[in-house]
């Protein structure tokens, strides 16, 4: 073959590795069963994120819990709080599972007992960033239940943990906030919404996304139609190449479904 007719890769072949050694890692220890019969693409979309409130800490409240159900954890006690976000030691403290379809906060938990959730109050008005900044919270404490670390160690704690809130089912919502270019205007317009901070980019997000629906047997066109219009050409051929991958071997340890 003409070596000008070859196309570059995706990503370089350990950041790509790596991704799948995330996906075996957390499909050992956050249930398969889950991931494969109960996990969703969560859509920007009024079907997945229903209801209104009249404050932006309601609406704030409101869209955690609809994030905490959607990622099988609304048996977590936890506290929502305008803050700096700031991801700190604090330890979940629930009974059973980590993840629970279904799953009901226990009764009688103290103020201490919960899981402080920080966002900024100005994200209200950035839906999607507010969502992926929900997801990647909960993702960076489900991953201090694990019995190891992700792969990568610690330097690239941060960076797993995004892979693993799309793991949870948020990759689409990762993916259109992550990146995001504020775009000036004029003092007499409203300021611009608060973007989350990533530390993938769009292009690696939508990677672990790719690998989500292939494993779950989703079809792109699902999914491209919720994607910002810059990374859906780019999703199909990262689509493609998992597929590849795929067919020629499993992924390091994945169960049986």
């Amino acid at each position: 073959m003409f070596p000008w007719l070859q196309r570059k890769p995706l990503l370089d072949e350990v950041s790509t590795q790596w991704q799948f050694d995330l996906y075996d890692w957390a499909l050992r220890h956050f249930d398969s069963g889950i991931f494969y019969q109960h996990t969703l693409v969560v859509e920007p979309s009024e079907r997945f994120f229903p209801g209104r409130a009249d404050s932006p800490q309601g609406m704030a409240e409101l869209v955690f819990d609809h994030v905490r159900r959607h990622a099988a954890l609304s048996h977590w006690p936890c506290e929502v709080v305008p803050n700096h976000l700031n991801l700190g030691p604090n330890r979940v403290l629930v009974d059973g599972a980590p993840r629970q379809v279904d799953g009901k906060e226990p009764e009688g938990v103290t103020p201490q007992q919960r899981l402080t959730i920080q966002y900024l109050p100005d994200m209200v008005r950035n839906p999607e960033s507010l969502i992926a900044s929900f997801a990647h919270q909960l993702a960076h404490y489900l991953a201090t239940l694990a019995a190891e670390r992700p792969p990568g160690g610690d330097d690239n704690w941060p960076h797993a943990t995004e892979v693993l809130a799309v793991f949870l089912g948020f990759g689409v919502l990762m993916a259109n906030s992550a990146g995001n270019v504020r775009i000036p205007r004029c003092g007499a317009c409203a300021p611009p919404p608060v973007d989350r901070e990533s530390w993938l980019s769009q292009y690696d997000i939508s990677y672990a996304l790719a690998i989500f629906c292939v494993l779950k047997g989703i079809p792109p066109a699902k999914v491209v139609a919720h994607l910002k219009k810059p990374l859906r050409g780019w999703f199909r051929r990262a689509y493609k190449d998992v597929q590849g991958r795929v067919s020629e071997r499993q992924p390091i340890g994945l169960p049986d479904r």
